[in-house]
């Protein structure tokens, strides 16, 4: 029985790789979730769009309306520089990260069933070798990769804002400030040193927190299925209900954070 459930717990935690080992490793469930995710919060948003009344809107009207409220809202009050992209850009990380997170709230067995009966029916493959994992925050490939890209839109906005000197000159002159030449020369590579620090530490905690919220909720789900059918519904259903507020926390959370990065960067110090 142990030997069984070890089994279960690895098969439903490993990804569906590409034929790439390493490196270039692909994995190819949490790129298809997240971009079939994608295009479902654009096409919905865009359907919405076009669909719009001025009188008597309808429910999905303002549902997205609500949201868009939601986020202009936190964005006006953490973001007081002029920006059109920011407000977009946060409405996207919420939606994007919340439909990732909620795939968590599918039947653990359900997705890779289904890829097990396709792959052996359509492709002659060994179904206990048909891996699909259908949490894309769950992976930290994926989390990273969403982090990794806040950091690139902290570094543009500083410059934006700052100019390319003037952000070279804050990496060496901030947090230790100086006015003789000498200790400014002195201080520059310890500066820099904390400034690489700080800006590589956002993007490392943006993503770790994620990841191990999201890894755990996927893991105790998967531990809850080992159950007989009738404490999964004891211990499932009040689970379920407290990770719904967790998938919406951690969503509201990265979006938030990216806002405030977004706003200390420029920022002048």
């Amino acid at each position: 029985m142990a030997g069984n459930a070890t089994e279960y717990i690895k098969h439903h935690l490993t990804f569906w790789k590409s034929s790439h080992e390493g490196f270039w490793s692909i994995h190819v469930d949490t790129f298809s979730v997240s971009l079939i995710l994608g295009f479902l919060f654009v096409g919905v948003f865009a359907l919405v769009a076009k669909n719009a009344k001025l009188e008597n809107p309808g429910r999905l009207q303002l549902f997205v309306e609500s949201l868009v409220e939601m986020v202009n809202t936190q964005v006006k009050e953490i973001f007081h520089a002029e920006s059109k992209v920011v407000a977009p850009l946060a409405l996207t990380i919420f939606c994007w990260v919340f439909l990732m997170n909620a795939m968590d709230m599918l039947p653990v067995d359900l997705i890779p069933q289904i890829a097990a009966w396709i792959g052996s029916t359509f492709f002659g493959a060994d179904p206990h070798h048909v891996y699909f994992r259908v949490v894309p925050s769950a992976d930290v490939n994926s989390t990273f990769a969403m982090s990794i890209s806040v950091m690139f839109c902290i570094i543009g906005f500083s410059i934006k804002a700052k100019g390319l000197g003037g952000w070279g000159k804050e990496l060496l002159t901030a947090p230790f400030h100086a006015h003789s030449p000498i200790l400014v020369a002195i201080l520059a590579p310890v500066n820099f040193a904390f400034q690489m620090v700080e800006l590589i530490a956002k993007p490392i905690s943006l993503s770790l927190r994620l990841f191990g919220n999201m890894y755990a909720g996927e893991l105790i789900f998967i531990l809850i299925a080992l159950l007989p059918w009738g404490a999964q519904w004891i211990l499932g259903a009040p689970w379920a209900i407290f990770h719904i507020l967790v998938i919406t926390l951690q969503a509201f959370v990265f979006m938030m954070l990216t806002i405030v990065y977004l706003s200390l960067a420029v920022e002048k110090h």
